[in-house]
């Protein structure tokens, strides 16, 4: 896996402000949000996309769906967000280090699932 922006704001050779981070992860806010709320959860490991997790991934892939669930609540937007990962660029990724997008704080419609997130 080539280095990529992600794996560099992950080792912190990148300043940036995290919204949440843990041994595991980080979160920041997207660059280019879509939504009043629009934060990219990336797990320290870089693995290129979901479909390149393997088994040995499950608990870290475990871990980031609860941390999504603790970032939504302390961002206030637990009741109500969507839950985003491109997968290749067929799938609209664009930087190749696994990411998850929470979208929430507008009404999501049916018809923008996740065009142009990446």
């Amino acid at each position: 896996m080539e280095d990529t922006i992600f794996g560099k704001i992950t080792r912190g050779e990148i300043p940036v402000e995290f919204v949440y981070e843990d041994e595991h992860c980080v979160a920041i806010n997207d660059i280019n949000p879509q939504a009043p709320v629009h934060v990219l959860v990336i797990p320290r490991k870089p693995i290129v996309k979901l479909a390149d997790a393997q088994a040995d991934d499950l608990a870290l892939l475990g871990h980031l769906m609860l941390a999504v669930g603790n970032i939504a609540r302390q961002l206030g937007v637990s009741d109500g967000f969507r839950l985003v990962v491109n997968n290749g660029e067929g799938g609209g990724q664009t930087v190749f280090h696994l990411h998850l997008h929470i979208l929430a704080g507008r009404p999501m419609t049916e018809g923008e699932l996740s065009q142009g997130l990446d």
